[in-house]
């Protein structure tokens, strides 16, 4: 099975310090996977290299079909269109509705259609449970609303990844259990492979999935 994420002996830098060294990990299609690790420890800087935000320069490293050492900015919104992406802080624009959120996301990748617009967003807020809710503004969601809308987000144009980057630090537990819920169920019925950054162990209980761990500057599995 052709592998979605392949790194060999990859360098992660920081602030112009190394994160993390000697990064080898392969991540398939449909796979639930855990990075594990207190603050600081380099999750985030290792998966802003999956999207290209940090560039990679030792090594070997491919996301989809794209060579992240060789990887021109021009198409690095080619690749950020294979990837969902969910964010912590939710990164909703406060101005408009959670529709027109999504909205904005079509029409900034392509989608010309104004039906088609319509209808994929109908399809992904109802995935995530949200269909009633379209037309309200981020500060009348909840947090989980509004991280269920973010996930409804990362799911638009149909990734076969997505990174979430703990994404329940800024919901309290039960909230977070919902989030999670979603998340292993997208991984397990519709084949999408799922990275998630967090420190919370009692995840990797209840939503069973490949660990890996930053510590001391290294990933380990």
């Amino acid at each position: 099975m052709e592998k979605i994420i392949e790194y060999s002996k990859v360098e992660v830098m920081r602030n112009e310090h190394i994160a993390l060294r000697d990064v080898d990990f392969a991540v398939s299609p449909g796979e639930f996977v855990y990075l594990l690790g207190r603050v600081g420890s380099g999750k985030t800087s290792l998966l802003k290299t999956i999207y290209a935000e940090v560039p990679v320069t030792t090594g070997s490293a491919r996301v989809f079909d794209y060579d992240l050492l060789s990887i021109k900015s021009s198409q690095v919104p080619m690749l950020r269109r294979k990837i969902g992406i969910v964010f912590q802080d939710f990164q909703l624009l406060q101005d408009r509705t959670a529709f027109a959120n999504l909205e904005f996301v079509l029409q900034a990748t392509g989608w010309k259609d104004r039906h088609e617009r319509d209808e994929r967003i109908d399809t992904v807020l109802r995935q995530v449970g949200m269909a009633t809710k379209a037309y309200k503004m981020p500060h009348q969601l909840s947090g989980g609303e509004q991280q269920r809308i973010v996930i409804a987000r990362a799911l638009l144009n149909n990734p076969g990844l997505i990174i979430a980057d703990e994404p329940t630090g800024n919901l309290d537990p039960e909230t977070g259990d919902q989030i999670m819920t979603h998340l292993y169920n997208i991984s397990q019925q519709e084949g999408v492979a799922v990275v998630v950054a967090t420190h919370n162990h009692g995840f990797v209980r209840r939503f069973p999935g490949r660990v890996l761990r930053c510590e001391r500057k290294m990933l380990i599995e």
